[in-house]
């Protein structure tokens, strides 16, 4: 017999699952904290010699910077999270592609390994991807 606690707790016979769960939470947090930590640079003036570089303008600067925070706010909503780390995931392998070929001093080390951890996210965030996908499919249907 089980306490009405207990039932409640979709996880609560399920140990590891809860474990995961915790663990995963931790990893969107510690993501969204540094991608919030890369749009603050991205805003201020410390990249604008790398974006001079890469040669596309600094509004590529500006954009990325976008993209980042609202993935950052997107990895902490429960609904956003899968999509978000998706988006993220996008602008890392972006961030890698840039590293190594426009860059002559670039190191793809960084992005790779958030690009990962991105991917890690999305996939076992996945049952959230795509109801959001399809709400945006929706969303965008009505726009015509």
């Amino acid at each position: 017999m089980t306490s009405r606690f207990a039932a409640s707790r979709p996880y609560a016979h399920r140990p590891i699952a809860v474990a995961f769960d915790v663990l995963l939470w931790t990893v969107q947090v510690l993501l969204a904290t540094y991608f919030v930590y890369s749009a603050s640079l991205l805003f201020g003036s410390g990249l604008v010699g790398k974006f001079d570089e890469i040669g596309f303008g600094q509004w590529l600067r500006y954009l990325t910077g976008t993209l980042e925070l609202a993935g950052a706010v997107g990895l902490v909503v429960p609904f956003l999270s899968g999509l978000a780390a998706l988006g993220l995931a996008g602008v890392m392998a972006g961030a890698v592609g840039t590293e190594l070929f426009l860059l002559a001093d670039g190191d793809a080390l960084l992005p790779a390994l958030l690009g990962a951890l991105a991917v890690v996210v999305a996939v076992a965030r996945w049952s959230t991807v795509r109801p959001g996908l399809a709400r945006l499919r929706a969303a965008l249907r009505r726009t015509r």
